[in-house]
Parts: structure tokens; sequence; C-alpha cells
């Protein structure tokens, strides 16, 4: 059950996560696919499913969810469709930020004039941009206090996103990074982490530039890895890959709204999260999309690498006033386990190099990765949620 006190923001929640259309015979991606099955879905889901850029690709979006219970419902009740009527039209999905083989060039983007725009604006960065994520929206309705929050959380980003990787391939090679759908997006101008805004003024001039100066129309072309949501007062966290497992991904919103939380509760004692340079914020971030969880991440406090496994507790004990607070207490001890059975990428490459060493060719390798993404997606979409502490 969810406690809030005298002044607190709403934090609410909103999840959006994309996924990737495959043939389940090839494996490969479906270029495309019959427009009959994303019409079912827009007409079953009005508002919560959404064609992206690439026609093999769908969105979804909860409304938003006063509590991750409530996200929990819903992001499985899309995620459950989506597969239906894939499986109804002879086809599967995958959550992967990446699709272990696929490749850009055949694919086809979706006929609609702002995807008409973006492919003329941004050339081939554009046009390689095979990759899915997963937002989280974090309803705060004081403009000033989402900006601040957006400031000091920029800190944990890396934590975040360590525990969500699901992008190890691409377009059939092992590209050493657990998250390398990080370094495509960043091929493409104002992605990455945001700088430091001392105010909601000072972020709405900075835009107010970009949109005088004619290159962008408004906010929703700011990619950042947290933005302020162009449409919604909420605080958008982008940064992170889409989970293979739809109760990782909830985990990790979890996580997201107990640090802003946390944050928002220190700064009404007056207390601020230290600042620390973009510069070593990125040093940490390089290391996420690197090595994932595995080699640890930089303490700017103690100045050394200190293992992941730590650093997650740290953050889990600094955090749980705010999980009793949000009902979600069950959620964050849930990342325990994401750091027991890895996330997506340790598993993909788990499969694909297993299955070398029994002696398959590497195509094969990679079509047993697309299977094991299949089955995985559809993992715990009709189980229980965890007990939560009453």
């Amino acid at each position: 059950m969810r406690h809030t006190v005298s002044g607190e923001p709403a934090f609410t929640l909103g999840i959006e996560e994309e996924y990737l259309l495959v043939d389940p015979v090839s494996r490969d991606l479906v270029a495309d696919p019959p427009p009959e099955l994303v019409e079912a879905l827009e007409h079953r889901h009005a508002g919560s499913v959404a064609r992206e850029f690439f026609r093999c690709q769908v969105e979804v979006g909860t409304p938003v969810c006063r509590t991750i219970g409530e996200a929990r419902t819903e992001i499985k009740r899309l995620r459950r469709s989506v597969v239906e009527e894939a499986e109804r039209h002879g086809l599967a999905i995958i959550a992967a930020s990446t699709h272990p083989f696929g490749t850009w060039r055949p694919q086809k983007h979706t006929d609609r004039s702002r995807y008409d725009q973006l492919a003329r604006d941004l050339g081939v960065p554009v046009r390689r941009l095979l990759i899915c994520g997963a937002h989280v929206h974090a309803g705060i309705e004081d403009p000033n206090l989402r900006i601040d929050l957006m400031r000091q959380i920029r800190y944990f980003l890396p934590h975040l996103l360590s525990l969500t990787t699901s992008s190890p391939f691409w377009q059939g090679t092992d590209t050493k990074l657990k998250s390398y759908r990080l370094a495509v997006f960043s091929e493409l101008p104002r992605t990455g982490m945001p700088e430091e805004f001392q105010s909601y003024g000072e972020y709405e001039s900075a835009l107010a530039s970009l949109v005088q100066a004619g290159v962008i129309e408004d906010g929703s072309k700011i990619w950042w890895d947290i933005r302020p949501s162009a449409r919604f007062p909420t605080l958008e966290m982008r940064v992170s890959d889409v989970c293979t497992r739809v109760e990782d991904g909830l985990t990790v919103a979890a996580l997201y709204l107990c640090l802003l939380r946390m944050l928002w509760r220190l700064r009404a004692q007056n207390i601020a999260w230290r600042r620390y340079r973009s510069v070593l914020i990125e040093e940490n971030r390089w290391r996420a999309m690197r090595y994932g969880f595995e080699e640890g991440l930089i303490d700017w406090g103690k100045g050394k690498l200190v293992p992941y496994a730590e650093l997650l507790e740290e953050v889990m004990v600094l955090v749980a006033e705010d999980a009793a607070a949000l009902g979600c207490e069950a959620e964050i001890a849930q990342a325990r386990d994401i750091l027991a059975r890895g996330t997506s990428a340790h598993r993909q490459l788990a499969t694909y190099y297993e299955a070398l060493a029994q002696g398959v060719d590497e195509a094969e390798a990679l079509r047993r990765v697309v299977d094991w993404l299949i089955l995985e997606t559809k993992t715990g979409l009709s189980e229980d949620p965890p007990a939560t502490a009453s």
C-alpha cells in the first residue's frame, strides 16, 4: 500500500516499451509486417499502442499508474496483447534493444510525416536506428522540481542502465558491449547525458533557442538519457535498454521512482545529492554500456571502482524508506535476482557461446538467441506479482 506525505509530488508512473517483430521460422526481422497487425492493436488499445520509426517495431505505453502494481497490470496486458496479435499473424516479438543479427538496410520506415521528416533531416544515422528502448515517466507536477531532480538523478542513470542491458549484438557480431544500443543512438544529435540546468527557466531558454533557430519543433526531439517530457508533467528516464523479462523492467521502474523520491525527501531537508562533473558521470555511463554490472562502477565519493553488488546494496538502503512509502519493496528486492541470473545481454551471450561450444555455426547460434528471446519475452506475463510486505 502506498503512503504519501504532505507536499509530496504525485510520483505517478508510466512505462513505454518497444518491441521487434520477427519471423519465427527465419528468426529475422519482418521488414514489412501486415498492416492489419498494428491496426488491430491500435483498435484494441487506443492510445496505448503506436507504430515506431521502423515497421518492424511496435511501441506500447501504459496509462498513468498510481502504483507499481497498476503499472504491472497495464504493461503485462499490453505486452501480452502484442504477443497474441503477432502470433495470430504468424509472427513473434522480442523485447530486446537490438536484434542479434538483423540488419538496418532492408528495413522500411513507417509512412508518417514525422518519420519522413526524421529520415530527411538525419540521414543514415536515423536509418541505422534499429534499436528499442524502455522509457519510464515519473509524475512531478512542479517544473522546477522536475529540473532539480533531473540534475541530481543523472548520477544514478548508469546504475539503472546496468540492470537493463539487452543489446550485446549488432548485425550478427558480439560487440563486446552489453548495451550497444546507446552507441548507435549517440549518432543522433541531442542525445546522451543532459547538462546541469539550475531551473526550468534555463531549460526553457535552451529549448526556445533550438526552436527559434528552426532545428526542432518542440522538446520531443530532445532525446537525452533523461528529460522533462514534452507532453506530460513527468520526468522521463530514457537511458535503459528494454528488459526482456517484464518483471525486470518493473524492478528498474520502481528503483527509478524510489531514487527520485529519495532525492525529493533529502531536498525537503535542504540536502542535495553531491554534485559531480558530467565527465565523471559519463565515465560510469560508458562502463555500464561496456560491462553492464560485471566490472563495477566508480564511486566518485570514494574515488575508486566498487563492485556493482555493493553499490546496489547501498542504493537499496538509501531508498528503503521510499520503497515502503511507494509500496514496491518486493520489486526493489528483485534487483538482486537480476544480478544473480544476469541481464538479458548476459543470457543472450551465454546462449550464443553455449551453442557454438556444441558445434553449431554462428548463424545457427544467433538463431538460438532469437528463440531464447521469443520465449523469455513471454516469461511472467500470466504469473502472479511478487509478494509485497503489508
